[in-house]
């Protein structure tokens, strides 16, 4: 005899596993407003305490992907990889990694998020290059990908609708850490882009969602389990965020440091980052033999130039100016600029990836509500990083701002993000461990 939809909510309260009909069922009701909000911020709440197992979490991935529409890539030739990172502060390796993996021969399609909180969002570092739309239709989202390679887009109301919902419960619930709700999650939009193979960058440190190395790697482990029996191939690489990626923190100003790498420049760790997340793409699309030989695959296109010639070929696709590829500098950064300077001599041991992030929100460079604008111009750059020697009164970070702001509140957060050290400190790796 079929449960009623308040019966299954009280065997997940007492610990019971559902069934793949009966999670399916409570989506289904949820999408078709059956079921009330109340009702499913409950449901939330006993799978925070209670969990789900595996075949749990299939079944709530896969109810969420088909509340909508799964993108057919039919017509795309070749094994289609996408990358998802779990956000951090200053992470703006999508848009270099999509376009130097797809110059590589493996299609790139991606539907990335907004910044909330103290991470950013590609989407809003995209916007910054004018003209650039990420609001394009499936049909154009597909074409571009089978024409350029790759094509870069918001999560548009077609694509798992269920997850949009349950996703501003759980915002409002004190839901979102759970891991299980998280892997449904990102699973359901990434699987619905019709791909079959995904990276994970699973961020772990202070900067990151997950601060501890043990919760990191359990939700990497869950996400590899369960992307794979959902029938993709998918690994997932844990990498530091202690401190910012890169020294770029903003929109306008991140995306120039992506294109930067691009051209074979930019911040080392930022390049060790798109080099490895990409060759691990480049294996799974069947391009490379091994990570190494993805590596130099990876550096061979940028230094032909092939990579960047698709980022100019995707932006203008997208109604952008693929001048910004060539010229960087054509992308606008806020004038006044405020120095931040050492206190004394030594050595850089610390810049709080949280406290960076926080101080560009404060600018105005991120949001704290869904529905909040942001400005493209303003930003962080640092000139000093963890390990780096320094002499007192020596810029370690310059804030951009509008002519005319109060910059000393900013000033001091930035600052205050920054400790010193009389000896380097240890060198750490920048990733962690790999999953699969």
């Amino acid at each position: 005899m079929e449960r009623s939809l308040v019966e299954l909510l009280a065997a997940k309260r007492d610990g019971a596993a559902l069934e793949e009909g009966e999670i399916r069922r409570l989506v289904s009701s949820f999408n078709a407003s059956e079921l009330a909000d109340y009702q499913m911020a409950a449901f939330l709440m006993a799978v925070f305490f209670r969990g789900l197992d595996d075949a749990e979490t299939v079944a709530l991935t896969e109810a969420m992907l088909h509340s909508g529409t799964v993108l057919d890539l039919g017509g795309v030739p070749g094994i289609k990889v996408d990358k998802h990172s779990t956000g951090g502060v200053g992470d703006k390796v999508s848009i270099c990694l999509a376009p130097l993996v797809a110059a590589c021969g493996v299609p790139v399609p991606m539907v990335s998020g907004r910044g909330l909180g103290h991470t950013g969002g590609t989407l809003d570092k995209l916007e910054a290059i004018p003209g650039f739309r990420t609001d394009l239709s499936v049909s154009d989202f597909a074409r571009i990908v089978r024409d350029v390679g790759t094509c870069m887009i918001g999560q548009t109301k077609e694509i798992a609708p269920a997850d949009k919902r349950i996703y501003a419960l759980r915002d409002v619930t004190a839901t979102v850490e759970s891991i299980p709700l998280i892997v449904a999650s990102i699973l359901s939009k990434k699987l619905a882009e019709g791909i079959d193979g995904l990276v994970l960058d699973v961020k772990v440190g202070r900067g990151a969602f997950m601060k501890d190395e043990e919760r990191a790697r359990a939700l990497a482990d869950k996400l590899v389990r369960v992307g794979t029996r959902a029938g993709k191939k998918v690994v997932a690489i844990l990498t530091r965020m202690d401190a910012p990626l890169g020294r770029a923190v903003g929109n306008a100003n991140e995306t120039r440091e992506a294109l930067d790498v691009l051209h074979g420049k930019g911040p080392e760790d930022l390049i060790e980052c798109t080099l490895v997340l990409g060759a691990e793409m480049l294996v799974l699309g069947g391009r490379a033999e091994s990570a190494a030989d993805g590596t130099k695959k990876l550096r061979d296109a940028i230094a032909s130039g092939a990579a960047a010639r698709v980022m100019e070929k995707m932006i203008e696709a997208q109604g952008g100016d693929p001048k910004v590829v060539a010229d960087p500098s054509r992308l606008s950064i806020a004038e006044q600029v405020v120095e931040v300077k050492a206190p004394r001599a030594g050595f850089v041991s610390g810049v709080d990836a949280l406290a960076i992030g926080l101080a560009g929100v404060s600018m105005g460079a991120g949001r704290t509500r869904a529905d909040q604008a942001v400005d493209p111009a303003v930003g962080i750059e640092l000139d000093a990083k963890p390990g780096d020697a320094v002499g007192a009164g020596q810029v370690v970070a310059r804030i951009f701002v509008r002519p005319g702001t109060d910059a000393s509140p900013f000033r001091d957060r930035v600052a205050a993000a920054f400790t010193y050290s009389d000896a380097a400190p240890p060198a750490s790796s920048l990733v962690v461990a790999r999953v699969v």
